[in-house]
């Protein structure tokens, strides 16, 4: 069956997913989707046993109907092996009797972006083959502290590929600076920007719909993608665990073929929770995905009250890939609630844009498939606490919310659902507030929290993470959002 996508805001296009994938976003601002994902079907049945690489060709090969065979298989082989992640079964599944945890940050940046970003970089080496595509790639990325390394390291040294990275100004931690200052690679930049993660994201994504610029860089020989999960690239690699999950559960006999799963997603941007809806879509039997967010919680209140409302304080917390207060792919979900039209899709973006508000009607199954929870900064440190004595796990700032969604969800319902909890960050990324929340005693930086959490726990350092502080590192660049064009261009003619 071949696919073809088109804009959440404009169906009269269509585009191959070759297309989509070097586009990144539709020319008037809209996502790229695909209506075949209500007639895509995958068998679970068929996946147990298999390897991560295996599901992730089947997957592809539906989506990527424009992909050769040859071409989806080298670009799993280049992806998912253990040059790129620490383990040979990628991701590992660590069970409880009532709930368990894929540990989904075993890759270069550890964090999860990196089931995605290792891959995407062969998705767009293949895209511009198939397309006879000449023209050099900028992927411009906005980050709020994961996406910015995963992108620095998965296309470091790219060939015709250019990196550049925004993240807010103080708005990630140190680890996560570091990672990106310490990055090698010719073709990787990274710019700290005056503002949140929302202000980085929307000036990125005015520059993708500014065709004046455009036509500049057109001149130049050079066109823009993108490797935010706004990529249909990096959002459909992520439906890959979730299938890899549930065969998992089935293989350690916690569910039976068939059985529905409840999936616990930390999520600020909804791409990470939008694969697992595409997963259900596709024939996963899911029984809720239940959303966790930390104090930025606007997708807590749309899913309890249908309205997504942005207008509110903005808040810096220990879990800061979720200081998030526009989330981006919803509107891909947005558009299912939609019935599909992109009119009534366009004019909630509308009112999102001009006034912060927009609502939808509840009423619809899909909708009644979510919900959602959130967990306040010391809720975040009594979970990881509690986990880490009570379980033997120790868990990061962001999987913390997740767990404290859970347990208050299961509390409240009285569901006993076998569940899995995607934890999305390895702890030692976010040492200091995880270290903090297990023991009290004091040390200078985020570094030296680091090794400390590393003795305390006798868990090793990811190879990603040991000795990073003697890595040679950049100087931090801080600009403004004026500026961004012209440190654009500034790569493009160095």
């Amino acid at each position: 069956m071949q696919v073809f996508y088109h804009s959440t805001r404009d169906k009269t296009k269509q585009f191959t997913s070759s297309e989509c994938i070097l586009k990144g976003l539709s020319e008037e601002g809209g996502l790229f989707v695909t209506d075949a994902v209500d007639s895509i079907r995958f068998d679970f049945h068929d996946f147990i046993g298999k390897d991560y690489a295996a599901i992730a060709k089947s997957v592809f090969m539906k989506f990527f109907s424009d992909f050769s065979e040859s071409q989806i298989d080298e670009c799993v082989l280049h992806a998912y092996n253990t040059d790129n992640f620490e383990t040979k079964e990628i991701f590992s599944l660590n069970t409880f009797e009532q709930y368990g945890y894929l540990e989904l940050y075993t890759g270069r940046t550890i964090a999860f972006k990196d089931a995605a970003l290792s891959v995407l970089p062969h998705f767009m080496k293949c895209a511009k083959e198939n397309l006879g595509e000449t023209r050099k790639i900028v992927i411009l990325t906005a980050t709020s502290g994961d996406t910015g390394k995963a992108a620095l390291e998965g296309f470091r040294d790219a060939e015709g590929i250019d990196v550049v990275v925004f993240y807010p100004y103080g708005g990630v931690s140190k680890l996560q600076l570091l990672q990106m200052l310490t990055q090698e690679g010719n073709n990787v930049f990274s710019f700290a920007l005056h503002g949140n993660f929302d202000d980085a994201q929307t000036n990125v994504k005015e520059i993708f719909n500014d065709n004046i610029f455009a036509e500049k860089l057109d001149h130049s020989g050079v066109m823009l993608s993108s490797a935010n999960s706004i990529n249909i690239g990096r959002l459909i690699p992520q439906i890959v665990y979730y299938y890899y999950s549930y065969a998992k559960l089935i293989e350690k006999n916690k569910i039976k073929p068939g059985d529905p799963v409840n999936f616990v997603v930390p999520t600020g941007n909804f791409g990470n929770i939008l694969a697992g809806y595409y997963a259900y879509k596709t024939g996963l039997p899911v029984h809720k995905l239940i959303c966790s967010s930390n104090e930025n919680n606007v997708l807590t209140d749309f899913f309890e009250t249908g309205i997504y409302d942005k207008n509110r304080v903005f808040r810096k917390t220990i879990s800061p890939s979720m200081d998030i207060l526009i989330s981006s792919n919803l509107e891909r979900f947005i558009y299912e609630l939609c019935s599909k039209d992109t009119k009534l899709l366009s004019e909630k973006m509308k009112q999102l844009k001009e006034s912060g508000v927009y609502s939808i009607d509840t009423a619809q199954k899909d909708f009644s498939l979510f919900c959602g929870g959130y967990a306040t900064e010391q809720e975040i440190r009594d979970e990881i606490k509690e986990s880490y004595e009570h379980d033997h796990y120790l868990i990061d700032t962001h999987t913390a919310t997740g767990r404290k969604v859970y347990r208050d969800y299961r509390k409240k319902s009285g569901d006993e659902t076998y569940t899995v909890i995607l934890a999305t960050a390895s702890p030692f990324k976010f040492s200091k507030d995880v270290y903090a929340a297990i023991d009290e005693h004091p040390y200078s930086d985020d570094i030296e929290y680091m090794y400390a959490l590393s003795r305390y726990t006798g868990l090793p350092l990811p190879k990603a993470v040991d000795q990073i502080e003697r890595r040679p590192a950049k100087a931090e660049s801080v600009i403004d959002s004026d500026q961004m064009r012209e440190k654009i261009y500034d790569i493009i003619t160095r």
